[in-house]
């Protein structure tokens, strides 16, 4: 399992005070209100930041970092990644995976046979999708719904699937 978590992206600077927007992926786009710190991914290097203040503004995020006052100082970190300790990630109800520990797991079918890899998951209004790259159908999508989800195994890195018709 991943140690950190992917919780959003600086989009750019906001204003010249060093704020950044920041585009959310997380479900709950709340949960920066509670964020202390992330780390901030610049050049495959994760640097902790500590959180001075945060604002919404349509579906993106408003951060200030106590690191940071002017714009000089953020404009080199456009499209670079913001990432949580796993113990501050919120946390889960029965049933929900994050995707970081999801994507990259072994598919199997109702028949044990092995069916693929998660390779990506797309989040809709509705419920998730998941993206299984099948050793025999090319790239199916699988809707994360309980008729077609029956076990998902994150220890052991495995999900049981049943294929509705015209899934493939």
């Amino acid at each position: 399992m991943e140690e950190k978590l992917r919780v959003g992206q600086i989009i750019r600077p906001h204003g010249i005070k060093g704020e950044v927007k920041v585009y959310p992926l997380t479900d709950d786009i709340n949960r920066f209100k509670k964020l202390k710190k992330v780390y901030l991914d610049f050049k495959g290097e994760l640097n902790p930041l500590e959180i001075n203040g945060v604002k919404f503004f349509k579906n993106e995020v408003i951060i200030s970092f106590k690191e940071f006052n002017n714009i000089n100082e953020i404009e080199k970190y456009r499209k670079c990644d913001l990432w949580v300790d796993r113990i501050d990630a919120v946390p889960l109800s029965v049933d929900e995976y994050y995707i970081a520990d999801l994507i990259g797991i072994t598919v199997f079918d109702e028949d044990d046979k092995e069916f693929g890899t998660i390779k990506d998951i797309i989040t809709t209004g509705a419920n998730d999708v998941y993206i299984i790259s099948s050793l025999n159908y090319g790239e199916v999508l699988v809707p994360a719904i309980k008729e077609c989800i029956l076990n998902v195994d994150i220890e052991e890195k495995t999900m049981k699937i049943h294929l509705l018709e015209g899934l493939i």
